[in-house]
């Protein structure tokens, strides 16, 4: 269990339902919090709850006394069993298994503890939400290299406590001037397979570096000079790998190997071996980075440096484009200066919608996921989800038929809104999701060949990365970027340290096609020039009476949606705490292919009833990795996945 000290005194990550913030539980957290500094508050007694029998607020607290007047020497038994009896009532007064981060004075919640302590560093320092996002996304291009990025893309979601202002900013890749249609093809018109995935030709023009570097200025308060000063540090100074990194330098060691530049920083030579340069050693010469030893990154250290300098100017202008256009050039990638210099972000509407009271912002296109997110909620709303509870095979096919829906019109109609019209009001509509509801069977499957896509136009009026950020002040960033596939492309642009992105294959190259992620898309979503690819990256804020409550959000390619979806659902319906939310086993439908995959943890009779509705039921490694954080109460919240044992949900208190 995490804990952090407020005012000398350990707070337990305490128990309190945040989807609830009942009374009794903002009691017990305070409980905890004076019980650390040596009071007993009398709610945290088995004394009667009559005001006039309790102490001044703060003031220690006898034992509680019995009903009956009991002569003052009490026997020795009578007195243990009245501490006894305290003891239970002090620490057995919660549901709650597994507890969250708690702090008064912000929450910095990431897949990588190093960068979570970037981002509440700045929080320390005196800054706010989004300078501490802003230093959270850039140390995350260095100790989580297989996600966390520079050379990608993504969504960031700003809330601002003073103005009450949402922004969602668009800073995802974009295809290059020569791209086209069919890039992918060969001469019979069929995919090549892995040429969007696994060679430069699956390079989008990046736009990390853009938007953060415009976050900050826009809604920060830092220098970018300090707020990048925790990532250079990490990168020059270097940090121990993880077991967990480890892993997956190992299961990526074949990607990773092709490409020189990305030799030089990911490999060590193995013992024995002849001598020669990491760049040109043979493969079998190599081995990955094992847990403990030290990873130094200078070329990235000086690119961060660079860009700490001269700002995104470095990045699309200076001699870090130079080079990452000589490194794709040199391999038939026709990636121009002009593309890096030409690409821009974009400030979109947030898209809005409401479940059971509580007002959800997320991404609109380019990304399916705030959509899709809200369509499938709307089609949720309708049914009593707490009384079927989690994990019941009810709950679960209606979340799975829910997912069907929103998939097949995924596949239809959405795309970067900049070149296709995308009927995302229509989606969102609680109408459009009664039309659709009404071909739901709560008791039976649908085949997805049978399901298309529905008619929204009447209604009109997996490696990625999510960090989510509150501060005191009241502002939040929720912010999902990426580099599509683990460690993207694999290619490190020679003398930059930096991992470029294979994000083109969210595009449709080929329209029915599918891509790495099993998903198929349609014309809206093909290959042209200056586009943004679909996405399905989720980030979401989620208000209560008009204030941020929530923040929340997960990589996990096409699975991202559902993801965040019973994320919510957990909270909202299942009335679990932030961290129990994210623990919960997960299942996944994408209406194509025809299948309901599920996380280990789920009860066999449960997937027995499933199977009976007529879903055919995978069991398939774990998904997703949400990170959310929360106010309620007074207190903050934070909670990491535990899916990856690296993250970390980081507070800062309030000075006093």
């Amino acid at each position: 269990m995490r804990s952090d000290q407020i005012r000398g005194g350990t707070v337990a990550a305490a128990s309190i339902r945040t989807a609830r913030g009942t009374r009794r539980a903002r009691a017990v957290i305070l409980s905890m919090i004076l019980s650390g500094c040596g009071f007993v508050p009398s709610f945290a007694q088995t004394a009667s709850t009559n005001p006039a029998a309790s102490p001044a607020p703060g003031a220690p607290v006898a034992q509680s006394s019995p009903a009956t007047p009991v002569a003052p020497a009490a026997t020795p038994a009578a007195s243990a069993s009245t501490a006894i009896n305290t003891a239970v009532t002090r620490y057995d007064n919660s549901f709650e298994i597994i507890m969250p981060t708690i702090a008064t004075g912000g929450m910095v919640a990431s897949e990588q503890a190093l960068a979570s302590q970037a981002g509440a560093q700045m929080l320390r320092d005196g800054g706010n939400a989004v300078d501490a996002a802003v230093a959270t996304g850039f140390a995350l291009a260095v100790v989580l290299p297989n996600a966390g990025n520079l050379g990608g893309g993504g969504f960031m979601l700003v809330h601002q406590a003073r103005t009450g202002k949402d922004v969602a900013l668009d800073f995802r890749e974009t295809a290059p001037a020569s791209a086209t249609r069919d890039m992918y093809l060969d001469a019979a018109g069929n995919v090549v397979r892995g040429k969007s995935t696994q060679s430069p030709d699956a390079v989008g023009v990046p736009g990390s570096v853009a938007g953060l570097t415009q976050a900050l200025a826009q809604f920060g308060t830092m220098p970018l000079a300090q707020v990048i000063a925790p990532a250079i540090r990490l990168a020059e100074e270097g940090y121990r790998v993880s077991p967990y990194l480890s892993e997956q330098f190992a299961l990526q060691r074949t990607h990773l190997g092709r490409w020189p530049g990305t030799r030089e920083i990911f490999f060590r030579h193995v013992d024995g071996a002849p001598p020669c340069e990491l760049r040109d050693c043979p493969l079998s010469a190599l081995r990955t980075y094992g847990a403990g030893e030290l990873l130094v990154q200078r070329d990235l250290a000086a690119s961060l440096r660079a860009i700490a300098r001269d700002g995104a100017p470095a990045f699309y202008n200076g001699e870090i484009a130079s080079k990452i256009v000589a490194e794709l050039v040199s391999r038939s990638h026709p990636l121009t200066l002009a593309d890096l210099r030409d690409y821009r972000t974009v400030e979109r509407e947030p898209v809005k919608g409401t479940y059971r009271g509580v007002q959800i912002l997320s991404m609109p296109p380019p990304s399916s996921g705030g959509v899709h997110l809200i369509q499938m909620l709307n089609l949720l709303e309708r049914y009593p989800m707490r009384e079927y509870g989690f994990g019941s095979a009810q709950a679960m096919h209606l979340m799975a038929e829910a997912a069907r829906s929103a998939y097949a019109d995924r596949a239809q109609y959405m795309g970067d809104p900049d070149f296709v019209k995308v009927p995302a009001r229509g989606l969102v509509s609680k109408q459009y999701a009664d039309k659709q509801a009404a071909a739901i069977d709560p008791k039976r499957t649908r085949a997805s060949k049978d399901v298309g896509s529905g008619n929204p136009i009447p209604y009109e009026s997996d490696q990625t990365t999510h960090f989510s950020v509150m501060d005191a002040a009241g502002n939040v960033v929720s912010c999902t970027y990426t580099l599509n596939l683990s460690f993207g492309s694999g290619i490190v642009a020679s003398g930059t340290g930096i991992l470029l992105n294979n994000e083109m294959d969210d595009f449709s190259a080929k329209p029915g096609v599918a891509n790495a992620f099993g998903l198929t898309g349609g014309e809206a979503n093909a290959v042209a020039p200056g586009k943004r690819p679909l996405s399905s990256m989720t980030p979401v804020i989620a208000m209560r009476d008009g204030k941020a409550w929530l923040a929340t959000g997960s990589p996990g390619g096409s699975r991202i949606i559902t993801i965040v979806l019973q994320n919510l659902v957990n909270v909202i319906d299942f009335e679990m705490n932030i961290a129990e939310a994210v623990s919960q086993p997960r299942l996944h439908h994408q209406w194509v292919p025809d299948q309901l995959r599920v996380e280990r943890g789920f009860s066999p009779d449960t997937l027995r009833l499933l199977r009976e509705m007529g879903h055919d039921v995978k069991v398939v490694p774990t998904m997703g990795r949400a990170e959310t954080v929360a106010f309620d109460g007074g207190v903050f919240f934070g909670a990491s996945d535990p899916r990856n044992p690296d993250g970390a949900a980081i507070g800062i208190e309030i000075k006093r």
